[in-house]
């Protein structure tokens, strides 16, 4: 099928693999200017997040081809032959490309499912590409309304359904937490001890709640400061903790140290007498970061793993609960958007058919009008709009039986037959969607 994507996630692939396949934001536009631009009549979306990378294509002509040639691009950010890159590669053609995006969009296929961050990534996913003045083809109708029919269902499942209702990931329990604790987060500041994958997820979480953040690595290399920069903090040594304490109203743990690196010693030094407002501490690290000893500490909170995990098991018990009304919800949608592109073959086709009737009728009615110039101006009016009617009600039958049968899938076999019925001229009604 013409419309098709070609990718790599969290099912297919490790993150130390995942991550070569990213393309930043600045690489992405380049790409599929390279992508769309070799060749005419190609619709294209990238989309790359840190658990996907995904190249949505739609091809007038020559699907096996685009589809080659995503692979191939999505190697080639990669640095890898294609033939190393294919086992991590999955690729989904028609209906079932379609189903995809609306399960990514709902974060059905997501690895926490109900996660409200990957709506906002496909938004602008499709936004950027749309935006590409260079290209205008980048993005044309078909991919358009996708994308548009992706982000509708996104919102509908969110709306209509509890999928997205409480914490579902460990780091996401530690921000409610902290909600119940401060109240509002905007303005809060954080100190996130570790620069790996949890860390980082700590690090979204906490900042698009409004909170500042410092990254504190045993030896902040670049890992630190990339992640820092990203929420617009800064990297520090654990030698600075100290130093950095005191202005602190959460510490997220999440290094994957063997030993401890939270003590209660170094606590008391940072904050003698225990911390003057309210500090939480969340360990999610395994092995523990943190001291229990530090949960002595007065005015000091602290939370581990097996805290958090109690909070996310209840929450995804009801999240899992909705999962099936939000799957109903998205194979409504693809339905509707495939019957709707299906469609596409026959519209050339009626409008046609509807013109070429037109005509016929405006001449016969004006080769039996210049017989009847006796007719009062009233009555030609009357004439005109009785062939009109005529007319529609003869080609409203066709009409709608063509767009069922192009929905059915049996649309190729009738387009045939009413070309040869009616002696329409096939290269006026060459389908868009061949």
């Amino acid at each position: 099928m013409p419309i098709g994507v070609v990718g790599i996630s969290h099912h297919t692939a490790p993150l130390a693999v995942r991550e070569r396949f990213v393309f930043p934001p600045e690489d992405s536009a380049p790409a599929l200017l390279r992508f769309a631009g070799a060749r005419g009549g190609i619709e294209a979306v990238l989309l790359s997040t840190c658990n996907r990378t995904e190249l949505y294509f739609h091809a007038a002509d020559g699907a096996a081809a685009a589809e080659a040639a995503a692979a191939s691009l999505l190697a080639g950010q990669a640095g890898l032959e294609l033939e190393r890159a294919m086992p991590y590669l999955y690729r989904r053609e028609g209906l079932a490309g379609v189903e995809h995006l609306f399960r990514v969009v709902t974060s059905l296929d997501s690895m926490v499912v109900g996660e409200a961050e990957i709506q906002g990534q496909v938004r602008s996913a499709y936004e950027q590409a749309a935006s590409i003045a260079a290209q205008p083809g980048v993005v044309g109708p078909v991919l358009s309304r996708l994308f548009q029919s992706a982000l509708g269902v996104g919102g509908r499942v969110r709306s209509e359904t509890a999928l997205a209702v409480g914490a579902a990931s460990i780091p996401s329990a530690a921000v409610e937490l902290a909600r119940k604790i401060f109240g509002s987060l905007r303005g809060r500041r954080a100190i996130v001890l570790g620069a790996g994958e949890m860390a980082e997820l700590a690090l979204q979480c906490l900042s698009s709640e409004g909170v500042k953040s410092v990254v504190a690595a045993r030896r902040p290399g670049a890992r630190a400061q990339e992640l820092a920069q990203r929420v617009g903090g800064r990297a520090i040594s654990f030698d600075d903790l100290v130093q950095w304490l005191p202005q602190a109203d959460i510490v997220a743990a999440a290094t994957s140290a063997p030993h401890v690196v939270l003590g209660r010693e170094l606590v008391e030094r940072a904050l003698p007498g225990g911390p003057r407002r309210p500090l939480l501490v969340v360990d999610i690290a395994v092995p523990r970061d943190v001291d229990p000893a530090v949960g002595g500490v007065p005015n000091l909170f602290l939370y581990d793993l097996d805290d958090l995990r109690q909070i996310v098991e209840e929450n995804l018990g009801r999240r899992r609960a909705e999962i099936p009304a939000a799957e109903r919800l998205v194979a409504e949608a693809a339905t509707e958007y495939w019957n709707w592109y299906l469609s596409l073959d026959v519209i050339p086709l009626i409008r046609t058919l509807r013109g070429q009737a037109e005509q016929l009728r405006r001449a016969e009615v004006e080769k039996a009008l210049g017989k009847l110039r006796h007719l009062a101006p009233e009555d030609r009016e009357r004439i005109e709009s009785l062939t009109q009617q005529l007319l529609n009600k003869l080609l409203h039958v066709p009409t709608v039986r063509l767009r069922e049968a192009a929905a059915n899938g049996r649309g190729a076999s009738l387009l045939d037959a009413a070309r040869y019925l009616f002696e329409l001229d096939s290269s006026d009604t060459t389908s868009t969607n061949t």
